[in-house]
């Protein structure tokens, strides 16, 4: 198998020359044999015809001081005469072929007779008459005596076979060729018009059928692109316009009820402030997930300390989980990591402000970290309320809410554990999750050291 287009192209233009030089030499050899031999028996009717007027007028019986007088002349031939009953007489070298009895008899009937024997023998028989007889003469040139055909004829026949043969052959390849393209582009065209279900098949593997294989691939990427983004503006829209509902419905509340209480009137000013700032934090997550996706984000990796970094966080959301009289477990030996440390920050304050989110008043969160030998990894493990199995695969997918009642209830917009996948993704690392519904989560991030 052929796989470079490149040495397809070189051997395909061997073969046509290859194939068109044996064409045009077989068609060279018939044209030019049938020509030798028309050209021959025309010479031969021609050569006989005059013989026959010098019998005339010197005379049948005088055949033999004809013939000697043109010896030089019939060595080029060899001549046969039969008479009325068929007797013969022969002239010049030993004939290579053999004249039937119906063969005689039919030129004897006055038949100008051409023939070309099996072996390539041609010969001509033509009727005389003489004094009230009839007589056939037949006659075949010496095989070392040809008629020549004109060389020039010749090369213009080859030329012009090959030419056209080795035309035609590359107009046929040059179709196979291009055929994969003309598919490609009326798919490209079709794909220009948001229909993305043209794929091609592929069962070459040379350039050509490379290209076909990552066109394929191009249009499923593209695809999943394009249902990303229809997806992403629907949850977009479905996420701003619920805090709009609410901020909406209570301005209007505000406005039109006049014998507002004052604790009302801040009930009320305080959910507007709440869904506005929740809508605010969303649009910064956007922002955040979108430079994070792109290829110019800043990214400015140091080694620092990475236990002291999750005390720091631990700390740092005191607040809300002392609130809960949650007990924050701690097992972080001196660690360091190389990798950008501002990220990484948000990585645990996203995973532990869940865990102390869904763990209920009174329950554990325990953090772990371990050094392997080219990576480090932290487990948190929390009592929470854990994650259904059917959500655990969609739960770093962008406003996937495994809990959409409990996460609207904490104000949560499904960005946070993307953003997480997304912060380690470009370190290099994995996360996995592990939970049970009632018994709690525990999400592990890997990274390399």
């Amino acid at each position: 198998m052929i796989k470079s287009l490149y040495v397809r192209i070189v051997v395909m233009f061997l073969v046509a020359i290859l194939v068109s030089l044996l064409a045009s030499t077989m068609a060279i050899g018939y044209l030019y044999q049938r020509q030798i031999q028309d050209r021959t028996q025309d010479y031969m009717i021609t050569l006989g015809q005059s013989l026959i007027r010098i019998f005339d007028r010197v005379g049948y019986d005088s055949r033999s001081l004809v013939m000697d007088d043109i010896k030089e002349l019939t060595n080029m031939v060899s001549m046969q005469i039969f008479d009325g009953s068929l007797s013969e007489e022969q002239y010049g070298p030993l004939p290579l072929i053999e004249v039937s009895r119906e063969q005689a008899e039919r030129v004897l009937q006055g038949e100008i007779l051409k023939g070309i024997t099996s072996d390539g023998h041609v010969y001509v028989g033509l009727p005389f008459g003489h004094q009230g007889q009839t007589y056939a003469m037949f006659i075949e040139p010496n095989s070392n005596n040809q008629i020549s055909y004109p060389i020039g004829g010749m090369i213009l026949t080859g030329i012009t076979v090959l030419l056209v043969g080795g035309s035609l052959f590359f107009i046929v390849e040059a179709a196979f060729l291009i055929r994969p393209l003309r598919k490609m582009t009326e798919a490209t065209k079709r794909m220009a018009k948001g229909d993305f279900s043209s794929e091609l098949t592929a069962r070459r593997k040379d350039e050509l059928g490379v290209l076909v294989q990552s066109f394929n691939e191009m249009r499923r990427q593209l695809r999943q692109i394009e249902e990303m983004r229809q997806d992403f503006v629907s949850n977009v829209s479905h996420e701003i316009q619920s805090p709009l509902t609410s901020i909406r419905g209570f301005a209007k509340a505000l406005k039109e009820k006049e014998t507002l209480s004052s604790m009302e009137r801040d009930r009320y000013l305080g959910i507007i402030i709440a869904e506005s700032e929740r809508m605010s934090r969303m649009s910064d997550n956007l922002l955040q997930l979108a430079s994070l996706e792109s290829e110019h984000h800043p990214f400015h990796p140091v080694t620092f300390r990475l236990d002291e970094q999750i005390r720091q966080t631990a700390v740092a959301l005191e607040p809300q989980w002392a609130a809960k009289s949650i007990v924050i477990d701690l097992e972080l030996p001196v660690v360091k990591i190389f990798g950008d440390r501002d990220q990484l920050d948000q990585v645990w304050i996203n995973l532990l402000g869940n865990s102390i989110r869904f763990t209920p008043e009174g329950g554990k969160i325990a953090i772990s970290a371990h050094r392997g030998v080219h990576q480090v990894s932290v487990t948190i493990k929390d009592t929470g309320i854990g994650i259904a199995p059917e959500d655990q695969a969609h739960l770093f997918e962008r406003f996937y809410k495994a809990d959409r009642s409990r996460n609207r209830v904490s104000n949560g917009n499904g960005l946070g554990l993307a953003i997480v996948k997304r912060i380690v993704d470009l370190h290099q690392g994995h996360i996995e999750v592990s939970s049970e519904p009632g018994i709690g989560t525990e999400i592990t991030v890997t990274l390399p050291s």
